[in-house]
């Protein structure tokens, strides 16, 4: 059994809950001093004061101390035969000595017999052995990594829910055009925005875009993203999006990041479907869809004018509903299309964006249950103004965060960047832009009954912060503060992963 204790951490700071906060509830978190967390086989078995969590971990080992010891004798007697008994009670007697010498206390009753196994194979200095006491009881091969959070703030690890990280190309020139005064819909119109990256997503390898996704993620990881939604969306055939599926489905695999997959085949209309949008439609619901399905968990579509309209998207969600699919959608984002209120008509577990969302179709995902993404890096780096999630929280809405990283109009995965707008210009308070970057954040990918908060039997997805509380995510603005990252009870990045 593979076993994390997190202990002395200065503040344990997490929201609870198995689904979305709502409005003010959204400010209600659990705040721990002297926290600890202990994990087992990467599920969260125990939260609290660093004194209960010790309490109930000696208390477990006691229980599997007394069952070991019972299912021991009842083995030792259940077969008396001469010729087997003298083999079978040396290997009885060998089963109780543990394996390998320990820093114990001289004197101790157990010392120089300790399994002293750990999850930091690489560098078991960076974990130290639990300081055991003579009432302490350690089981075989019961291995614990402790991590001592002296000093500092524990909070679950981060969830981003929109981004487009799969990708090839970057299109930094028109990031340059925009600041001369160029605006998203101008760019497009001139042959650029999402048709350019669909080019060089066509032109890229597998192994190409694997490896750069693979990059990505890794600075995410830094940044304490334990969980990333990735959309499709930059290939005008089918077989490129089948491209991206298959490179996230690697990704997903092979890095400690946990891939959520969005079939996004309605990001843009080609430039060879041009004027014919419900045609395009029409082959994706054809191909894309059946390509997708059981591959992307959901589908996502670009509602905007001069993109795609309300019937079109209409008609393609409840396509990819009746396969399976559960709903996203980029919503209001340039025009007040009306988007957010078919996201709540069609029973979507997210609407993104909502720059120029309507008050009645806002009203409307609150009563449905829809969450409402927000993306501040996205209206900061198009100088736009920002989604009214301030308005959405007053008035019953649940709001989640998300960085929209992708080359075009939003290339930063910053959370600290994306902390620091919500709180300053959005005007949420840090409490609640915690919970939406954590379990708001997992609701918007569906995941809020298994990650998002430190709670009995949710995954292990922790971060630990370099500083004294959880108002310093604000206050120490723009700044990456997270020490170690843990997932699903394994460590995944520490100090020295960085600075050694």
């Amino acid at each position: 059994m593979s076993t994390l204790l997190i202990e002395n951490a200065n503040e344990l700071v997490t929201p609870e809950g198995r689904h979305a906060l709502n409005g003010h509830a959204m400010a209600k978190l659990r705040v721990i001093p002297n926290g600890a967390l202990l994990s087992e086989n990467g599920v969260i078995t125990a939260v609290g004061t660093t004194e209960d969590v010790r309490r109930q971990l000696r208390q477990r080992q006691s229980d599997r101390s007394t069952s070991h010891k019972l299912n021991f004798e009842s083995n030792c007697q259940s077969d008396r035969s001469s010729s087997y008994k003298s083999s079978f009670e040396s290997n009885c007697q060998s089963s109780h000595e543990l394996s390998c010498e320990s820093n114990l206390p001289s004197g101790h009753p157990t010392s120089g017999k300790l399994s002293c196994g750990s999850n930091f194979s690489s560098d078991r200095s960076s974990s130290r052995q639990l300081d055991l006491r003579p009432d302490d009881v350690i089981i075989r091969d019961d291995a614990i990594t402790r991590i001592d959070a002296t000093g500092k703030t524990v909070l679950p690890g981060f969830v981003d829910p929109h981004t487009h990280f799969v990708f090839g190309g970057y299109r930094e020139d028109e990031f340059n055009l925009r600041l001369q005064g160029a605006s998203y819909m101008d760019i497009m119109r001139m042959g650029g925005g999402i048709a350019a990256t669909n080019r060089a997503t066509h032109a890229a390898s597998e192994e190409e875009l694997y490896a750069e996704g693979f990059k990505r993620m890794d600075r995410m990881l830094d940044l304490g993203i334990t969980t990333v939604e990735g959309k499709t969306g930059y290939g005008e055939d089918t077989a490129t999006e089948d491209k991206m599926l298959r490179v996230m489905e690697l990704l997903d695999r092979d890095h400690p990041v946990d891939v959520v997959k969005t079939y996004l085949g309605a990001h843009a209309v080609p430039p060879s479907w041009k004027g014919r949008s419900g045609e395009y439609i029409d082959y994706l619901i054809k191909e894309g869809l059946p390509m997708a399905a059981g591959r992307a968990e959901f589908c996502d579509v670009f509602t905007e004018e001069g993109v795609f309209s309300l019937e079109e998207s209409e008609k393609l969600l409840r396509a990819a509903k009746e396969q399976g699919f559960k709903l996203k959608m980029h919503a209001d984002e340039i025009e007040p299309m009306g988007g957010a209120g078919l996201a709540a008509k069609l029973g979507a577990v997210s609407a993104d964006h909502l720059l120029k969302a309507k008050d009645e179709d806002l009203f409307a995902m609150r009563d449905a249950g829809c969450i409402a993404c927000v993306l501040p890096l996205t209206a900061f780096s198009l100088r736009e103004p920002y989604a009214r999630a301030r308005f959405m929280i007053d008035h019953g809405l649940a709001v989640a965060l998300g960085t929209d990283l992708n080359p075009g109009s939003c290339y930063s995965q910053s959370i600290p960047l994306m902390i620091a707008l919500a709180t300053i210009y959005m005007k949420l308070t840090i409490e609640e832009t915690i919970t939406a970057i954590t379990l708001n954040a997992a609701a918007a990918i569906d995941r809020a009954d298994r990650i998002g908060s430190l709670e009995k039997g949710k995954a292990a997805d922790v971060v630990i912060l370099d500083c004294p509380g959880y108002r310093h995510l604000s206050y120490h603005f723009a700044m990456n503060l997270v020490d170690t990252v843990i997932k699903k009870g394994d460590v995944v990045r520490r100090p020295c992963d960085r600075n050694c």
